[in-house]
Parts: structure tokens; sequence; C-alpha cells
């Protein structure tokens, strides 16, 4: 078993989806969440969380309808804020204390980020969600995760990928030839400019302690198996 104290988990918020029925939230995937994290709790784990919004909006519709970029990005951090109060209702059905921090300001929805009141927060057992991204533009909640991770001393982020079991040398859903990366380091992603990972979240992570983990979410298992096992997905390291 991983000895991790503190981590990040990042959801894909497209994987939330129910994709057959064309609902933003597939109730059985919440709640199997709700429980997984619960059993992170129950290993000593302090859980952090970072949603997408990829269920809600997707930017790249944007330039179809002519959105500007930059609102087209807020649209997106406005959807975390809702995927994030979701999983909140969800956790707290189960018995799970959670939070709701935003890094916009929603004050009548969730008090705004504080990085120590995060920390305190997570001491005392509330899963705490991060929602908002970093509140600016241009940034994706990959770096917003490697952000929180930083603010509030995380040891590692559990990045859940939507159709992928990690991280590829290309595209592997346009080069057969792609083989899965088991072991590498922050730089050497860099190096490599993989498509799968956000540039500015490896630049953010790639002096810290922080380890990086990239699984695929579509088995649900796979939340546990990967503090038991380092054979799954792809393990991101500083050199």
């Amino acid at each position: 078993m991983e000895n991790y104290k503190r981590v990040i988990v990042k959801l894909s918020g497209e994987a939330l989806s129910d994709k057959e029925h064309k609902k933003i939230f597939k109730p059985e995937t919440l709640i199997e969440i709700a429980k997984i994290l619960g059993q992170y709790q129950s290993f000593g784990i302090q859980v952090g969380l970072v949603v997408g919004a990829g269920n809600i909006w997707r930017g790249k519709l944007a330039s179809q309808i002519g959105i500007d970029p930059e609102d087209a990005d807020y649209m997106g951090m406005v959807g975390t804020v809702i995927n994030a109060m979701a999983l909140k209702s969800v956790l707290e059905l189960h018995g799970i204390k959670a939070k709701v921090m935003s890094a916009l300001e929603v004050e009548s929805v969730a008090p705004k980020f504080e990085k120590e009141q995060a920390k305190r927060f997570l001491e005392e057992g509330h899963i705490v969600i991060f929602a908002a991204g970093t509140g600016k533009p241009h940034f994706t909640t990959d770096t917003c995760a490697a952000l929180r991770a930083l603010d509030v001393d995380a040891d590692a982020i559990l990045m859940a990928k939507e159709g992928v079991e990690g991280v590829f040398t290309a595209n592997p859903f346009e080069d057969s030839s792609a083989k899965l990366i088991k072991h590498a380091t922050y730089q050497e992603m860099i190096d490599l400019k993989v498509q799968a990972l956000d540039l500015s979240a490896l630049e953010l992570l790639k002096d810290s302690a922080v380890t990086l983990r990239v699984f695929a979410m579509n088995d649900l298992e796979n939340f546990i198996k990967i503090l038991k096992d380092d054979k799954i997905g792809t393990v991101i390291k500083r050199g």
C-alpha cells in the first residue's frame, strides 16, 4: 500500500456523464466515487478533489458557436462548480464530510479558496472539492490539480483519465505504435510534449516532491488498485 497521507484526486468531468441516456450525470458513478473516496479516508488518506466540466461544457464548441475563448473558459469553470456541488451532496448522503472551495467568487455556494483553510478542512476529515479551476482563463483543470497539490502539500495527484490507461508516447487513438509509458520524470514528459498532460501542470510539478499517477477511470476499481500497485497506469516523479 502506498504511504500517502494527502492526495489530490483529479476526475474527468466527462466520466461523470451518462452517455447512454445523454445526461450530465450517471448516478451510479457518483455513488461509486463517493464510496471509493470514503475508502481512501478509511486508509487514513486526506483527500482533495478536482473535477473537470467535460460532461457539461466542452471548450471546443466555443469556436463553432463564436463564443469568445475567455468566456468559454469561464463557462467551463462554472461547470466545475456544478460538478463539485453534485459530488459534495452525494458524499454527504453517504456520511462523508465534504467542503467545496471555489477559485471564483460564488460565496452563496462555496467559500473562496484559501490554502490554509483548505488544509484545516482536510485535517478535520473533510474531502475538499476545489472548484472553478484556477479562477483564470487559459488554464486547464490539470493545472488546477497541480497548483492545489502544491498549495496543500499533497504527496500525490491521482489523475483519472477517460478512455486511456495512462500516458502514451503518442495519441493511441491515432497511432497504433503508441506505447504506454510506465515510469517517467516530469522533465521527460515535458521533453516528449505528451498530449495527455497539460504542459503548465508538468512545469509546476517538475521540481516538487509530488508524485503524479495517471490511470484509467473506466474501471473504478483502479482507484483502489493504484494505491497497491505501481504497475497501474503511469507514474511520474521529479528527476
